[in-house]
């Protein structure tokens, strides 16, 4: 059963929105305008709805293709998302080369809180994936949540803590950027509405790091969304699209 049943637009026409919005790091109400320009008339909570259900869908089902951590060297730091008119804490974890390992929202910052996410970020890895060394700040919450997912067997015991804050700089950077896509929004009303549309920005930033590569054929942006669409069964298959991109090789070989 297709993905888009019951929808009015076409699947491509609501990821195509859904795309955007979580790149790009626009409003709700620019995105209506943008699509109107392209014929396209929907009205901009129809657009929040499609981001609520679609996005964390879109993390979901590319999760294997772009969570592959390319450095057993991790950089953990937490930063501040405002929802419903309060702070929360939304954890992250990148590798030496900024590339995003995982992320988990949470209303508090805690040891509870720094576990669940590290063991988040742990589950599903491949023993080579499993990291040597995890970089965090001096926050006293890592160092007993550490602890308590080795001795369940969860995290490596060789797992080196290591707490030097310059090295977290990769991290913080990244925070910056991810922020310039949260920005727009002007703030999230509930939690379970934050944790959707971030969700949709971190795959997005991920993809747009290059991080599923190796699943986009052409290696260009129109890669990026197919790959977006082959997760939904939208649009030409991969061996259709990698049949295409060789006859334009070859084309502009020969011409």
């Amino acid at each position: 059963m297709s993905d888009f049943k019951g929808r009015h637009f076409e699947g491509e026409i609501v990821l195509w929105a859904v795309r955007w919005y979580c790149r790009y790091g626009i409003s709700y109400r620019d995105l209506e305008q943008m699509m109107a320009e392209r014929g396209v008339s929907v009205d901009h909570s129809t657009i929040y709805r499609w981001v609520q259900k679609y996005a964390p869908e879109i993390e979901k089902r590319l999760r294997w293709q772009w969570r592959c951590p390319r450095s057993t060297s991790w950089r953990v730091d937490e930063t501040y998302v405002r929802v419903g008119g309060k702070w929360t804490y939304l954890y992250r974890a990148v590798d030496k080369h900024g590339n995003t390992i995982d992320f988990y929202l949470s209303p508090t910052r805690n040891i509870a809180a720094a576990k669940r996410f590290l063991s988040k970020a742990l589950n599903g890895l491949k023993a080579w994936e499993t990291p040597t060394v995890i970089n965090t700040d001096k926050a006293p919450t890592y160092g007993p949540a550490l602890a308590e997912l080795k001795a369940e067997g969860k995290c490596p015991e060789n797992t080196e803590h290591r707490q030097v804050k310059y090295l977290n700089n990769v991290v913080e950077a990244d925070h910056g950027k991810l922020k310039q896509l949260i920005r727009p929004v002007r703030g999230f009303k509930t939690l379970k509405t934050a944790y959707a549309t971030i969700k949709g920005f971190e795959v997005m930033r991920a993809l747009r790091k290059g991080q599923a590569s190796s699943f986009n054929i052409t290696r260009d942006m129109r890669g990026e969304a197919h790959l977006v669409e082959r997760a939904f069964n939208v649009g030409p298959c991969v061996l259709a699209e990698a049949v295409q991109f060789i006859s334009q090789q070859l084309e502009l070989q020969d011409a």
